[in-house]
């Protein structure tokens, strides 16, 4: 496909400087090591294989949280979205799970969505508080803007953190935003901020070699809770 180069500089947005999320591991309730990295740009289109299937299932609003985090990292793969990442966890190389979020400007971060593709081990709550700690610990930002779109989201993230209620509109629509402040997320961390680094070669390597994607049954049994563990 032919890009016009000259008209992209108009209609791609403004890009921050974003320093990298450095990953690391998180040992799950079963035992398993779940890598939390940043993904690149280019691995997008298998990240979007994972999400695809949640984009048929209503339960606790699978269906919209997926349609539209499916619709950001696309939008993140065409350069049209201004200052986006992108941060998934691994077990064994399969994708467990995703996050995202973009800079409004330089001290105030916009977060997007959290998707855990297996359910019961805290996984969206590990990436939730992974997307956090990269906006404050390494994005040194004064503040995240945070909606939810799920009676088990607010829980999480409004309630459990908790965040502090705005008038302010998110870019999500919706209801108005929840704020993470510097303060909410350091009085925050030592209860939901988890991991070690650096995370051991093997498993970095696993997990950067390529983005697997386990088979749509069993992302839907495991999503709809058909399937014990």
């Amino acid at each position: 496909m032919a890009i016009d180069m000259e008209l992209e500089e108009v209609l791609r947005p403004q890009q921050y400087p974003m320093m990298p999320y450095p990953p690391k591991v998180i040992t799950l309730a079963n035992g398993n090591k779940m890598v939390v990295r940043q993904a690149q740009r280019e691995e997008v289109p298998a990240i979007l294989q994972g999400v695809l299937p949640c984009l048929f299932i209503p339960r606790d609003y699978y269906d919209i949280v997926s349609a539209r985090l499916y619709g950001e990292l696309l939008a993140w793969y065409r350069y049209r979205v201004k200052s986006e990442y992108c941060l998934i966890g691994q077990i064994d190389g399969y994708l467990v799970g995703a996050v995202n979020g973009r800079l409004e400007n330089e001290k105030v971060g916009m977060s997007y969505h959290t998707l855990a593709i297996d359910r019961g081990l805290r996984i969206g709550s590990h990436l939730f508080a992974a997307k956090m700690e990269y906006h404050m610990e390494y994005l040194n930002q004064d503040e995240v803007l945070i909606v939810a779109e799920s009676p088990i989201g607010f829980r999480r993230w409004m309630i459990e953190y908790p965040l502090e209620a705005t008038k302010i509109p998110h870019e999500l629509g919706g209801g108005d935003s929840y704020r993470l402040t510097r303060e909410i997320y350091f009085n925050a961390k030592p209860r939901l901020v988890v991991g070690d680094r650096p995370v051991p070669p093997d498993l970095l390597a696993k997990a950067e070699e390529e983005v697997l994607i386990v088979d749509e049954d069993i992302i839907r049994e495991k999503i709809s809770g058909l399937k014990g563990r």
